[in-house]
């Protein structure tokens, strides 16, 4: 099974190494480093990780919350924050962004790992979930469905279309589902057809002469 690769967005170059370090030992790959979020746009489209660990303060013009915004937008990555403090006003954007987890500095490294694993069996049921509903959804839109009333004649039982044309009634349905048709008799047709058969032979053989 291949190892899952994270992408560490954090302004500190220590505790950005020090990440790196702990996910070694944890069994995952570090995808790479930013510690801008300009930065940190820029590589995450060229290496597309598993999992974000995102840094809300961070160096330039853009923060942790913004980039996980920014991010969401382009890719469906899961991200983690990593915060030691941040004001209610922040925490509420970040809870916004849809993060799949807060680590707070500094970290436990089984807290660190619990966070992780949590955050990539969500995204992996997630997308399972996803897959199927789009299966599901092709499904539905190849379903063909017959409604409302058809014309049919009491007589042959053809059926008349919306152009005005009468047609064969498996015909009909063939062309307004997904249903196929093979042909069989009944017991009821069956009988009748037998008893046409014994009365024809039965009148030929009184109009043959002796």
């Amino acid at each position: 099974m291949s190892r899952k690769r994270i992408f560490i967005v954090e302004d500190e170059g220590i505790v950005a190494a020090d990440l790196a370090d702990r996910l070694d030992q944890l069994g995952y790959d570090a995808a790479g480093q930013a510690a801008s979020g300009e930065m940190a746009i820029k590589k995450i489209a060229a290496t597309l990780p598993d999992l974000i660990l995102m840094d809300i303060v961070l160096q330039g013009n853009m923060d942790g919350v913004e980039v996980a915004e920014e991010i969401q937008k382009l890719y469906q990555i899961p991200v983690v924050y990593l915060t030691s403090h941040a004001d209610d006003a922040t925490m509420q954007r970040a809870r916004i962004t849809g993060p799949f987890g807060y680590v707070l500095k500094p970290f436990e490294e089984r807290e660190l790992h619990m966070a992780i694993e949590i955050a990539l069996y969500r995204r992996e049921t997630e997308a399972r979930l996803e897959s199927l509903n789009r299966k599901l959804q092709t499904a539905l839109d190849e379903v063909k469905t017959l409604s409302g009333l058809l014309p049919i004649c009491a007589w042959c039982k053809k059926i008349r279309d919306d152009a005005g044309y009468w047609q064969q009634i498996e015909n009909y349905i063939k062309a307004h589902s997904d249903a196929q048709f093979t042909h069989s008799i009944c017991p009821d047709c069956y009988n009748q057809v037998a008893e046409k058969q014994v009365n024809s032979r039965r009148n030929k053989s009184k109009t043959e002469p002796l």
